[in-house]
């Protein structure tokens, strides 16, 4: 399970160097290779390449003309590419999803159950503590999950 916050860098030739902590894990229980995407073009998801797998296995069962699923389709294979960790657990964030989400020098790295979030940090405070703050709402919603 992948959960908590890295801070790392993107260096000058746009990588990322994933934090040990997440490095260890994703390969152990999946392999260097990772399928790196966004939906939206704010932040970084990186997916291990059997977590992505079973996402485009229950597209699959989408129907083609379900515009969810092609709107969703353009926008991950847009920004998104299958890259692999070098050695040092670098991997290459695509120019063109550098630019939109702001990654460059300092970065959060997030873990999400069985993916990784990568944000610029400034970003991310603001959507945090001024775009999307936790409400009640949202702890209302989860406590009917147990939560």
């Amino acid at each position: 399970m992948l959960r908590g916050n890295h801070p790392a860098r993107v260096d000058d030739k746009g990588r990322l160097k994933i934090p040990n902590g997440f490095r260890s894990l994703v390969e152990s229980q999946y392999g260097a290779e990772l399928f790196v995407t966004s939906v939206t073009g704010e932040y970084v998801r990186l997916y291990p390449m059997a977590v992505w797998l079973e996402i485009e296995r229950r597209l699959a069962e989408v129907p083609s003309t379900n515009p969810s699923k092609t709107r969703f389709l353009d926008r991950v294979n847009f920004f998104g590419q299958t890259v692999s960790m070098d050695r040092q657990g670098r991997v290459v964030l695509p120019q063109m999803l550098r630019e939109s989400a702001a990654m460059a020098g300092e970065v959060s790295v997030l873990g999400l159950q069985n993916h990784l979030a990568v944000w610029n940090l400034k970003r991310l405070q603001e959507r945090l503590f001024k775009k999307e703050p936790f409400t009640d709402e949202d702890g209302k919603v989860l406590s009917e999950f147990g939560i």
